[in-house]
């Protein structure tokens, strides 16, 4: 058996996007990420956790290779679900599905300006 590669785990995640300060604008409403690198055609954002970081990359030679179905905020406190709707709405965004995986465990899905998908989650 092989050995165990040793990370600080997951690090980031690089969305491919048409405009990074727009994604920018939309995570920092939704969920208070600020920006802490800019390059010219990218955007690393910092939060909502004390490690997680959001790339906002240009869509230029780059974008969906394996695919990702969708990326998870689980929410600290589940009547936290309104909130994340009533803002979602605000933003525009499109809801996909919302309901709950059990009682007291609610969700919502919906699409940020390119097409990502995000789920907001209690557990």
């Amino acid at each position: 058996m092989g050995h165990v590669v040793r990370t600080h785990g997951l690090t980031h995640v690089s969305l491919s996007v048409a405009d990074p300060d727009a994604a920018l604008a939309f995570y920092g409403r939704l969920f208070g990420v600020r920006e802490c690198v800019r390059e010219v055609d990218t955007v690393q954002a910092l939060g909502p956790g004390p490690h997680d970081v959001l790339v906002f990359e240009r869509r230029q030679g780059h974008g969906v290779r394996g695919g990702i179905d969708h990326i998870g905020f689980r929410l600290t406190d589940p009547a936290d679900i309104h909130q994340a709707r009533a803002e979602a709405d605000a933003l525009g965004a499109t809801i996909v599905r919302q309901g709950e995986w059990g009682p007291g465990l609610p969700y919502l899905f919906l699409l940020d300006p390119d097409g990502n998908e995000i789920e907001i989650w209690y557990e």
